[in-house]
């Protein structure tokens, strides 16, 4: 109902929370009893014909408004008690006092909780642990640290050998002979200790042998404007004759090898060779040397440029006529330039290695260092 809110005037401490309370329960009553009105119709026959079930509403409607009547008084008396008690705010019993002995016991007819479930059972009882008695160690030793321990009576067992017994003649033995292999004077090799422990030398492992590419045929042939030279080993003259401008010679895998070309061509390349070279007359754009290693190049007359890339040791031999050949050179090493002189002779001048960077301003200027000494 709308009026359990003045039930909370603990809260508040204030019994003019219950005059709200019991305002809204005037409010409720009042709709109850309206409720219970019974409006008979005008008709003589209409209200003979319901007043039975008229008689019979009212019996239930009589219940409502006792009730209503009942809970107005209960927040009647309730005001009462707040403005006598608890005039100023809650109040306790200074006294003090047990507040289990006001409860009062309850009627036979009231409901009894049932029992609280039973506890955990106890543990079971502890099997008395016995420890076990150890086994000794039959091994002798407590006997030899026994007969240790008797000092100068350890030889009192030993048994006296009489000098004047008759011994035994050579060759007849018994089982308290000692023969001349147990003696340790006559067998040396019974006095050796054991053997120290000698590291066994780690064995290298064999490396499985790496395949090489199976040895393909030599090649030598004009294929449209390209000349293939490829494959070729142990050839100290090979010739490119009929050579034009628009051909190019390509040099592939080649070893101890060495090619010339007769005429003028536009390029030659030589690609992945060892130890091989390569001799000109001249060209139209570049020769390259890329992936070789220890080959040499030679040019007879004109050519405008060179580039050496991924290569270990290159010797490029130059002519009069190509002293202004660009030399353009990346991630190789042993790089020798030969510049012929008057005389028929070459200078030997090497193509530097080492580069040092410096920042100036938002820019990077590099230089070529020397190694001292």
């Amino acid at each position: 109902m709308s009026s359990i809110p003045g039930l909370s005037w603990v809260l508040f401490l204030q019994h003019q929370h219950l005059m709200l309370g019991m305002e809204t329960l005037q409010y409720s009553i009042l709709q109850v009893l309206k409720n219970t009105i019974v409006k008979y119709r005008t008709t003589h026959n209409e209200q003979v014909s319901s007043w039975h079930s008229t008689m019979n509403s009212r019996d239930k409607d009589k219940v409502h408004v006792e009730w209503v009547q009942h809970w107005n008084n209960v927040f009647k008396e309730l005001q009462q008690y707040v403005k006598t008690h608890h005039t100023t705010g809650l109040s306790w019993n200074t006294r003090g006092g047990n507040a289990m002995s006001n409860l009062k016991a309850a009627p036979a007819n009231c409901g009894v909780p049932p029992p609280p479930p039973p506890g955990i059972p106890p543990p079971p009882p502890m099997v008395p642990l016995v420890p076990k008695a150890v086994a000794a160690e039959d091994d002798g030793r407590a006997a030899l640290f026994a007969s240790i321990n008797k000092g100068t009576d350890i030889t009192s067992g030993l048994k006296k050998v009489d000098r004047n017994a008759p011994r035994l003649p050579p060759g007849v033995w018994t089982p308290q002979t000692v023969r001349d292999e147990q003696k340790t004077h006559k067998n040396p090799s019974l006095r050796e200790g054991p053997k120290p422990f000698v590291k066994q030398t780690e064995t290298t492992p064999v490396r499985a042998p790496t395949r090489e590419s199976p040895e393909r045929p030599p090649k030598f042939a004009l294929e449209g404007k390209k000349w293939f030279v490829e494959y070729q080993k142990d050839k100290p003259s090979l010739v490119v004759d009929n050579a034009r401008m628009d051909h190019s010679v390509y040099i592939f895998k080649c070893q101890n090898t060495v090619v010339q070309v007769k005429g003028k061509v536009n390029s030659v390349i030589l690609d992945s060779c060892k130890k091989s070279a390569v001799v000109f007359d001249n060209l139209v754009s570049s020769a390259e040397v890329v992936n070789c290693q220890s080959c040499k190049v030679q040019v007879m007359g004109i050519m405008p440029t060179i580039t050496i890339e991924k290569t270990d040791g290159c010797h490029v031999y130059l002519s009069k006529e190509s002293l202004n050949t660009e030399i353009i050179s990346a991630k190789s090493s042993e790089m020798n330039i030969l510049i012929p002189k008057e005389d028929g002779e070459f200078v030997e001048c090497p193509v530097p290695e080492q580069f040092k960077t410096v920042i100036k301003g938002h820019s990077l200027v590099t230089t070529c260092t020397e190694k001292a000494g």
